[in-house]
């Protein structure tokens, strides 16, 4: 069943009554609803286009984080073969926050890295709704020093909304594990590939997402804290999260015009969350064409570029 957002209750109303059509139709098959279903689909898509075109900045988060938009599993599922998960960091243990893997994209073998939030309560719990501790990003490292001996080009999937900031993941070293894995990003002597896919939250998504090329499905979100957490520290208030999101220039059109990021990419009418297949495919189609190009340009031009980009953060240029 399709979850509505608040922002998406008249598209609701006029789907749920093609909906009530249909089940008329079953009941009672000497019905002809074609043409009132192609009347109110062709309004329902309309609606849709018209919301979509037109989003706030917090309206942009709910979607970014809408239950049914498809985590890294989905997407994995769809852009690699041969996919072969590596677990642990040699040094504690396994975080299932972060996938880490060896594959082949386009025939081509690669090291792939990804936030996985979980679908449903069990996998929630299971991946800690994306938030990584020390040992996922020790593991980010460790695959990032096994891609840079194999010569394997990184593709990474950022989602998350921030590194795991409970007081185990601070005694195990949260902070250095997050600085390590951002190190070993840079200094990788690879083609580096990384699309945010839904939240892209604070350290804990630049950990896995310094590359080269950066791109961001539409209607995801890129950001140094969460609106409520900037709302919280603003105006002593979570409540003005939307105020906040407004503000914080954190939604992939507001990026890509300061240049933090190099590519959106266009997600299907209605969010990912709505076709998740299509939504797949447009991400194979941009690592595909961002990879071919960055498998041309020297690999010293790469490192020094990346380090540049990360070092610009931030700065004014009036």
């Amino acid at each position: 069943m399709h979850t509505y957002l608040e922002f998406e209750r008249p598209i609701a109303e006029l789907e749920g009554k093609i909906v009530e059509l249909r089940k008329l139709a079953e009941e009672d098959p000497a019905m002809q609803i074609e043409a009132e279903v192609g009347r109110l689909q062709a309004r329902a898509d309309g609606l849709i286009k018209d919301t979509y075109s037109k989003l706030t900045g917090w309206q942009k988060v709910q979607v970014a984080r809408h239950p049914g938009r498809p985590h890294f599993t989905d997407y994995a599922r769809q852009l690699f073969d041969e996919f072969t998960p590596l677990a642990g960091d040699r040094s504690f243990g396994e975080d299932n926050a972060i996938i880490a893997a060896l594959a082949r994209f386009r025939g081509r073998a690669v090291a792939v890295l990804g936030h996985e939030k979980g679908n449903d309560t069990k996998t929630r719990l299971k991946h800690n709704f994306g938030m990584a501790m020390p040992e996922g990003y020790r593991k980010a490292q460790r695959m990032f020093e096994m891609a840079d001996r194999f010569g394997l080009p990184v593709i990474s999937l950022v989602d998350t909304s921030g590194a795991y900031n409970g007081v185990a993941a601070e005694e195990r070293g949260q902070s250095e594990a997050i600085a390590r894995s951002t190190q070993a990003g840079l200094e990788i002597r690879v083609p580096f590939v990384t699309t945010i896919i839904g939240e892209g939250g604070s350290g804990g998504a630049l950990a896995i997402g310094v590359g080269d090329h950066l791109a961001m499905l539409e209607f995801s979100t890129y950001s140094v804290i969460s609106p409520e957490g900037c709302a919280s520290i603003l105006w002593k208030s979570a409540d003005r999260a939307a105020d906040a999101a407004e503000v914080m220039g954190i939604t992939s059109k507001r990026l890509k015009e300061l240049k933090l990021i190099d590519e959106i990419i266009k997600e299907p009418l209605g969010g990912a969350h709505r076709d998740a297949d299509a939504s797949a495919q447009a991400v194979k189609r941009a690592l595909a064409q961002s990879l071919a190009r960055l498998n041309t340009t020297p690999v010293d031009k790469l490192v020094q570029a990346r380090y540049r980009r990360l070092m610009g953060y931030g700065v004014y240029k009036g």
